[in-house]
This record gives C-alpha cells, sequence and structure tokens, in this order.
C-alpha cells in the first residue's frame, strides 16, 4: 500500500486503507443554488466523470438530514450486470476509523478507559519503547508507531489471517519514527490497536460492540464488519484498473483492515450516521467536542478538520482493495456528501470537492476527455528517474517499450499516456503528472494530480 502525504491535501495513490482530501481555500461565499440547480448540475458533471473518469459507484447529497441527490452509477457486479443503486453495499476502508474513535468515545464515557492512558495498560507484549504512547496518539495518528501497510511485504502478506498478537510481533521490535505527540503521521497500525483495546476492555468482538453500541442505535441495518463468508444483500464486488482494463480487485484478509478498516455501508445508513453526529444518542457534546478537535495535521479522532469556501469541513476517506470512499459533512451548513466507489481508479475525493462546489455555488471543473498524443522517444527518457513527493516516498519512472512506466515503492506498475510534451495522465490511478523544468530545459521535479489537489515531487535522481 502506498504511504500517505497529508497536510492540507493527501493523495491516494494505488491501495491506501485511507484517502481524504481536503482542499483548504479562503473564497467569497456564493449565493446558494436551489436543489433543482444541484440536481441539473450534478447530472451534467456525473456524466462527464462516467465518460471520462471511470466512476462506478454511488454519491448522495443532503442538506438538513435530506438526500437532495442519492444516486448510483456504473455496475455493482460487472458479471452480473447488476447497477449501483443507492442501496450498494460497500467496504469503506479507513472511513471505519471514525467508529472505532467513536467506540473509544462510548468506553471513555463508560468510564471503561480514558485516552488519555498508555496504550501499554491494554495491550500484551508491549515494548518498553512504547510506554510513552496513549489511546490519543493511537486516535490522532501521533504515536510514532511504523504503519503496516508500508511495510514491504504488506502486498503479500494482505492474503493472511492476522491476529492482534501477530501483529504485535511484526511491530514491537521497530524503532518508532518519531517521539510519541511529536508529529503526525498516518497511522493504520495505531487503529489495528485500538480495535484490540475495545475488545479487551468491553470484552465483545470489535464487530460485535460496533454492532449492539452504534449500527443497532442508529438502525443502520446495511453496515458492519465485512467478511467474504459472509452474505451480504446488495454487496458490490470490488475492481481495479490494470493496463487500462478493469479487473476483479485482489483478495484482502479482512482481518488484516481490522478497526482501521474492515467495515462496509451504504450511503443512506452513512447518512443517518452523521446526523447521529449532530446529537447526544452515542455520547454527549462534549466527548463530540472532544472528537472533533484537530490534534495535530488538522486530524481529530478519525476525522480531518480543515476549510473549504471558507466553511468548516469534517471529512474523511478511505481506499481497500476494490474500492475508494469519501464523507464530507459541513457541520455549520448541515450539508453531507458521501461518495462510495467500487472501482480503485476512481477519485472520491475529487469527485465530492465537485460536489460540494455546485451545492455551494463555487467554481469547479467538469472532467474532460484525456487525449493523447504522440511524443518522441528521446522526450520520454527525459523524464526516467526517482521523484520524492514526501520523506521515504518515492515515485520512479523507467521506459518500456517506448511508453513510460511508473511505480510507486513496490507497488505495480503503472503506465502514462502523454497529452502534452510534459503532462501524462495514468489511466490505472486517474491521475495527471506533470514534469517540471528549469530555465536551462532540466527536469527538476513534477506535480502529481490526483483527488483534487497538486503534490509536488523533487527529483532525486
Amino acid at each position: 500500500m502506498s504511504k500517505k502525504i497529508l497536510n492540507k491535501l493527501c493523495v491516494y495513490f494505488g491501495l491506501s486503507l485511507i484517502f481524504v482530501c481536503l482542499v483548504s481555500g479562503q473564497t467569497p461565499k456564493a449565493s446558494l443554488p436551489n436543489d433543482q440547480q444541484i440536481k441539473a448540475k450534478v447530472d451534467e458533471y456525473m456524466s462527464a466523470t462516467l465518460r471520462n473518469d471511470r466512476f462506478s459507484g454511488s454519491i448522495l447529497i443532503a442538506r438538513n438530514g435530506q438526500p437532495i441527490v442519492s444516486k448510483g452509477y456504473g455496475m455493482a457486479n460487472i458479471e452480473l450486470s447488476n447497477p449501483n443503486t443507492p442501496e450498494t453495499v460497500y467496504r469503506l476502508g479507513s472511513i471505519t476509523k471514525q467508529f472505532t474513535s467513536m467506540a473509544i468515545m462510548i468506553l471513555q464515557e463508560r468510564g471503561k478507559l480514558n485516552v488519555n492512558d498508555p496504550i501499554c495498560k491494554y495491550l500484551s507484549d508491549c515494548p518498553a519503547i512504547w510506554q510513552p504512547i496513549t489511546l490519543k496518539n493511537l486516535l490522532t495518528h501521533t504515536s510514532g508507531i511504523q504503519n503496516y501497510t508500508d511495510l514491504t511485504d504488506f502486498t503479500k502478506t494482505a492474503i493472511l489471517p492476522t491476529s492482534s498478537a501477530q501483529m504485535m510481533a511484526l511491530l514491537k521490535d521497530k524503532p518508532l519514527l518519531f517521539n510519541p505527540g511529536e508529529k503526525y503521521l498516518y497511522c493504520n497500525s495505531g487503529y489495528f490497536f485500538l480495535g484490540t483495546i475495545i475488545e479487551k476492555v468491553s470484552g465483545k468482538t470489535y464487530a460485535d460492540f460496533l454492532q449492539e453500541n452504534i449500527f443497532n442505535p442508529l438502525g443502520m441495518k446495511a453496515t458492519g464488519y465485512d467478511m467474504p463468508q459472509k452474505i451480504i444483500k446488495n454487496r458490490a464486488a470490488g475492481y481495479q484498473s490494470e493496463n487500462g482494463e478493469i479487473v476483479n480487485a485482489a483478495y484482502m484478509d479482512m482481518t488484516q483492515p481490522f478497526a482501521a478498516g474492515a467495515l462496509y455501508s451504504t450511503t443512506g445508513d452513512l447518512l443517518l450516521w452523521d446526523q447521529a453526529l449532530y446529537t447526544e444518542k452515542l455520547i454527549s457534546k462534549k466527548s463530540l467536542d472532544e472528537t472533533f478537535t484537530p490534534f495535530k495535521g488538522n486530524y481529530g479522532y478519525g476525522w480531518n478538520i480543515s476549510k473549504r469556501f471558507d466553511r468548516t469541513i469534517i471529512a474523511h476517506g478511505g481506499g481497500i482493495y476494490g474500492f475508494v470512499t469519501q464523507i464530507s459533512r459541513f457541520p455549520d451548513d448541515k450539508v453531507t456528501i458521501i461518495v462510495l466507489c467500487n472501482l480503485q481508479a476512481a477519485s472520491p475525493g475529487k469527485v465530492a470537492n465537485d460536489l460540494s462546489a455546485i451545492v455551494f455555488g463555487e467554481k469547479y471543473e467538469i472532467p474532460q476527455e484525456h487525449k493523447e498524443i504522440a511524443l518522441d522517444s528521446k522526450v520520454i527518457e527525459k523524464y526516467v528517474g526517482s521523484y520524492e513527493v514526501a520523506p521515504g516516498v518515492v515515485i520512479s519512472f523507467t521506459v518500456e517499450n517506448g511508453k513510460l512506466i511508473g511505480q510507486l515503492g513496490d507497488q505495480p506498475k503503472f503506465g502514462l499516456v502523454p497529452e502534452t510534451e510534459t503532462r501524462f495522465f495514468a489511466k490505472d490511478k486517474n491521475a495527471l503528472i506533470t514534469f517540471n523544468k528549469d530555465a536551462n530545459g532540466q527536469v527538476i521535479g513534477m506535480t502529481l494530480r490526483q483527488g483534487g489537489g497538486d503534490i509536488p515531487a523533487k527529483k532525486i535522481k
């Protein structure tokens, strides 16, 4: 899985358990369109997205808890010709984290734990170096524990069942990346161990605790912990893109994502969840305020809190084999945008950003068709090299059979097609890459545009 770059933007590239794309901006508030205007613009936008950006999934736009648009696009199951609908069930990936954080807050209110407790109070075989780490550090990605989904062998081990003891054995001897609480670095490992703590403290499985304390009370009948052997009505199949073709997504054992990304749901159930967060049905206002207070890197407990169109946005997304997702909440406006996709090449963060722009009468771009041009091989060869998008996160480019090929870490390679002499489109990733040159025409870096944001990268070799 890819490493994450999370500041005001977060890029999803390839396979990840999280996808968040928050674009900060200070823009004058425009006059708001009415529901009919929103529907018309959404129809136009989604038609172009289907045509040009390989979208497959379901969207929901709601104001004051009432859907304005709730539709499915593309196929839930290509082999059976079953279309996506508002009732289609999708794996959520890291949207799961907000439910994990809610479970922790419920247990805190019951006096079973405190977020300031050291995690070693609850974890067996906890190494001495982890003693300063608190539950709050896990919730806010400030623990310094290495992210297991970034480890070299993850794509090979993702098919294997994993217990909490095995995860501890995998990580306990690895050095911390920084001192606990020192900085923010997205870490699925932290949320995996939060699931372990929930089970230890509650005496129930993670799945059962959430079912009994969140899903059942809120009437979320199409939400739960995903397991392949479980019969789930309206379940979508997950797909990915390889060499421009749609194929079935790779298998992942669902004990791997666990409390970091193993839940499934629908757009309608997530609206029930969204609406409950305006109430004290699950926890008190004090606990909700704590959940939605940023600690470091604009991150609270399982949510990013930022600004868009000079409005507060509370959001998170996810990516897991075959699925990418996004939920964006504008609490002051009581507006909710939910985008669930069953094709990894889709960009739910970008779609959610653009749909929110439609709702608030702001600027957005209609997706355009990408047209390939012929480019001399000598020009393409200038872009060969390694580009660092974040410390330790490198995208490498090579030329194979006259085509530019990219690779992020040890992930599968992906092809790029030229649109101009310096701009290339990656069909399998739904991403634009623009190579940057200095005054002498030497390539010095590139800019990755994906999910609605630009990420610069310096050429390092």
